[in-house]
């Protein structure tokens, strides 16, 4: 899906000035939200903001209010992560 979002030009332009990366803040934004109402699992907000470990992802949501806690949805597809990567060769 590809969203736009439709700005006054003298509020984007504040918007530029007083943020790093605007469309990163509102994607952001839209996790959290997304996130603390249960629409999205903490591994959903990873991968929608391409983030490495849900502990960055943690960090994101934490950073805008939304505190994440541990379902079991979200055990199971960490799971599955953790399977789906190569394991490390021990000497």
């Amino acid at each position: 899906m590809k969203m736009v979002l439709e700005i006054p030009d003298e509020i984007s332009a504040e918007l530029a000035r007083g943020l790093d990366n605007p469309a990163r803040a509102a994607l952001e934004a839209l996790a959290a939200t997304a996130y603390g109402r249960g629409v999205l699992s903490l591994e959903q907000v990873r991968r929608l903001l391409g983030l490495d470990s849900r502990w960055d992802a943690q960090e994101v949501l934490s950073a805008h209010g939304a505190w994440p806690g541990m379902t079991v949805n979200d055990l199971e597809a960490d799971l599955e992560t953790l399977r789906s990567q190569p394991r490390p060769v021990r000497a």
